[in-house]
């Protein structure tokens, strides 16, 4: 089995080198630090960041690759951990389309669907746009549950219904029962969320876009995440600001 000890090592002897790192910093480190990818890589290869991070890093790091003849694409995943152990992730692609052709056998294998969106960076505005969703279904959960208690509704029961009718989501199917069971394990990090959130009123500014739900669940997994210190909470943990 080869030794690598540095993302070079990786780049070196890899003909297709893929990341999922936690945060925008560390995608920059992995790639263009003194033995990061880019120091490493040679005209040919592929490489794939499969983070979620910011759609001008995407650009950055494509246009570093096509500087040396490299294939790059961006290309974030939904699904949560669920998804990943099943491999039945959403993966949202921006960058080269010959890279993106190329892989589809190793995206199939990780992937119950893949899209292409277009040029550098845009994977990334696909997943802000997901996550955006996401914030509005998590809120929905957390409240939908607070509501119900103090009604003095039976959870499971509610849990129930609502998947039943025209509220059901993958949010409260993934997540409701976890509350229920008291499990905030992540299946996705409540501090990583906060990040994306944070990414996608920050591009939505650049756009001129104003996101007011979504600057209200920002607030609420700040509160979760930097006042209450729970940031290696699960998502669903926003249950416990009530």
């Amino acid at each position: 089995m080869l030794n690598v000890t540095s993302p070079k090592d990786v780049a070196l002897n890899a003909d297709i080198i893929f990341t999922m790192v936690g945060f925008p910093q560390d995608v920059e480190d992995v790639y263009f630090k003194d033995n990061g990818i880019f120091a490493g890589l040679s005209a040919g290869k592929i490489i794939v960041d499969m983070t979620t991070s910011t759609p001008t890093l995407a650009k950055k790091i494509g246009q570093k690759a096509e500087e040396i003849g490299v294939e790059s694409i961006d290309a974030p995943v939904s699904g949560g951990d669920v998804g990943a152990r099943d491999g039945q992730l959403t993966i949202m692609v921006g960058g080269s389309k010959k890279a993106f052709e190329t892989l589809q056998p190793i995206f199939e294998i990780i992937g119950k669907t893949n899209h292409y969106f277009g040029n550098f960076g845009a994977g990334q505005h696909a997943k802000m746009a997901n996550q955006i969703m996401i914030a509005g279904t998590m809120t929905g959960l957390t409240e939908m549950f607070v509501y119900a208690k103090a009604a003095g509704l039976d959870l499971q029961s509610v849990l129930e219904t609502v998947e039943g009718g025209g509220g059901d989501n993958w949010s409260l199917e993934n997540y409701g029962p976890r509350i229920l069971k008291g499990d905030f394990k992540p299946g996705f990090y409540s501090k990583h969320f906060l990040k994306d959130l944070r990414i996608a009123l920050d591009e939505s500014e650049k756009m001129g876009l104003d996101l007011p739900a979504t600057k209200q669940a920002k607030k609420l997994y700040e509160t979760l995440v930097d006042e209450k210190g729970l940031g290696n909470d699960g998502t669903q943990a926003l249950i416990k600001l009530w």
